[in-house]
């Protein structure tokens, strides 16, 4: 199968996945979305469930890899303090809206959580370390560098990068406001860092 084939089926899966779930999905589904024929999707992945792991970690591992790419452009060109807090609202920005929200990514990621208990334990684990665990250790090297400057006061970068992303991910669904403008998104990411850098600022 050629590389823009087996592309083809993938991101086909990832928008019925991303929707239906992996017990709900059909394999004439994907292969519809995907332009190609049932028997192409099974001579290439032995089962549907080969054809999931295959997607999660696909998935995963882009998505992880534009976070990345954002983190190292924000936080690796902190040059003073006085730029310490504009770019961790950015990076926090920049975690939400490099993957747009309605990417089929996010749905899929509802619906790992969602289904854990009925997909294999070692897809769950491929979705957790080559996606979230990924970013998280991204952002673990940034703040061990920006500690070891004397810009960020911490003794575990790991717990601070655990600390960050889920007051990032409290910002951005906050339940008080589900639909948040722009500006208000920033207010509300910039709030967050705010209270980050009370337990790690100097």
């Amino acid at each position: 199968m050629t590389t823009t084939k087996r592309q083809a089926i993938i991101e086909g899966a990832l928008a019925v996945f991303a929707v239906d779930g992996y017990a709900r999905a059909s394999v004439d589904a994907i292969a519809a979305g995907a332009g190609v024929s049932v028997r192409t999707i099974y001579n290439h992945f032995a089962d549907k469930s080969n054809l999931f792991a295959a997607v999660v970690e696909h998935s995963a591992t882009t998505v992880s890899s534009a976070h990345i790419a954002s983190i190292d452009e924000i936080l690796g060109d902190i040059a003073s303090p006085d730029g310490l807090e504009t770019a961790l609202v950015a990076c926090g920005l920049a975690l939400h809206t490099v993957v747009p929200p309605d990417a089929p990514h996010w749905g899929l990621v509802r619906q790992v959580r969602a289904d854990a208990e009925h997909i294999p334990a070692s897809v769950v684990e491929t979705w957790r370390s080559l996606g979230p665990a990924r970013v998280k250790r991204q952002l673990a090297l940034h703040f061990g560098d920006l500690a070891r400057r004397g810009l960020l006061c911490l003794d575990d970068p790991k717990l601070a990068a655990v600390h960050y992303s889920a007051l990032m991910r409290s910002a951005w669904d906050s339940v008080l406001e589900p639909s948040p403008t722009p500006d208000r998104s920033a207010g509300l990411m910039a709030a967050a860092v705010a209270v980050f850098l009370r337990g790690y600022s100097k």
